[in-house]
């Protein structure tokens, strides 16, 4: 089984940090980080649950609910993956849930970084 725990970890820090922000970081970009990131990993686990379907974009909720949705996705993502994993399903040839799960993590890390620089 696929050990999704590296991703789920690092996208439950990074909601509760949205979530602990005042709206003044928030509206100077944490959010928009916050919300870019999870629509991408929105996106990615729609492509790994429903190959060949256009993915459709997460809405933005407002500043206050970033945190929410980053983690929704999150969780979401790793699900895909673990099932994908478990399954040997995917959304092509050669997809590798195990890169796909570090690149994520990756991501997240990335967005993280951004996200709290701009807090400043």
């Amino acid at each position: 089984m696929l050990d999704v725990t590296p991703l789920l970890t690092a996208v439950d820090r990074f909601a509760d940090r949205l979530r602990a922000l005042p709206q003044s970081a928030l509206t100077r970009g944490a959010a928009a980080e916050g919300l870019a990131l999870a629509r991408e990993l929105a996106r990615r686990a729609q492509r790994v649950e429903f190959p060949g379907r256009a993915p459709r974009e997460l809405p933005d909720a407002g500043v206050f609910a970033v945190g929410d949705q980053l983690a929704v996705a999150g969780h979401d993502l790793a699900e895909a993956l673990r099932a994908a994993a478990g399954a040997g399903t995917g959304p092509g040839v050669g997809f590798d849930a195990g890169a796909e799960l570090a690149e994520a993590a990756a991501l997240v890390e990335a967005a993280e970084s951004r996200a709290l620089r701009a807090r400043r």
